[in-house]
């Protein structure tokens, strides 16, 4: 039975997407670079994507992706690129500011307070986390909330795990279950650390490489029949 769970954040609570573009379009006309269509946020997301994946390879640092992503995004669309640790600086607040729950993620957390423990485990930065947690409601549910700036590890790196463990006490590994919509970053994590894994696959993405998934959900509501197993 699983008695903890751990939450990823982005894509999987909360609809980050949505937050995203809200957050590129309107700093876009704050700082005067016009509009930002949907076609150069599409070209933003696979920049982003791909400094992501650098950094959970350990290729790269946290602060050489939130910058570097709106350098290279900004050069390839003729926007001045000094403009990028600032735009990056408003990014992380305004990213806070749009709140969309998925599957009503927020009563589900509700729901399974007293069944199981409850804890975020987010790469996301303190600044924008913190923001959304607060602003959700989200965060005063959770038993504790794990972010990687303050581990001062990436998930999927083992010893991001090896803190959460640390802090959240005596555990069977069999009895933990994370949460998560990534692949590269949850559940390569989950199977690093060695506790259950549950794909939140809500859009049905291919599965792409070798991981173990022990459950793949398609909604979060889902996780009701899981906890009971």
């Amino acid at each position: 039975m699983i008695k903890v769970i751990l939450w990823d954040v982005d894509g999987t609570l909360l609809d980050f997407h949505v937050a995203e573009r809200e957050a590129i379009r309107s700093l876009f006309l704050e700082f005067g670079l016009g509009e930002c269509t949907d076609a150069m946020l599409g070209r933003y997301s696979k920049i982003n994507k791909g400094y992501w994946e650098q950094l959970e390879r350990e290729e790269i640092s946290k602060q050489q992706v939130l910058v570097g992503r709106f350098r290279d995004f900004f050069a390839e669309e003729g926007v001045d690129t000094s403009l990028a640790e600032e735009f990056n600086e408003a990014y992380q607040l305004s990213l806070g500011d749009t709140i969309v729950f998925r599957d009503d993620s927020l009563n589900i957390v509700k729901s399974l307070q007293g069944k199981v423990k409850q804890y975020v485990v987010s790469n996301g930065t303190i600044i924008a986390q913190t923001k959304k947690l607060k602003l959700s409601g989200l965060g005063e549910l959770m038993d504790g909330i794990f972010l990687s700036e303050q581990l001062g590890v990436e998930k999927p790196n083992v010893k991001f795990f090896d803190q959460v463990f640390e802090c959240i006490g005596k555990v069977e590994k069999n009895e933990v279950m994370i949460v998560g919509d990534s692949l590269t970053s949850d559940i390569r994590g989950g199977n690093n650390a060695g506790i259950r894994t549950c794909w939140y696959n809500p859009f049905h993405e291919p599965m792409s490489g070798e991981y173990r998934i022990d459950a793949e959900i398609a909604s979060l509501q889902e996780i009701y029949g899981l906890i009971q197993r």
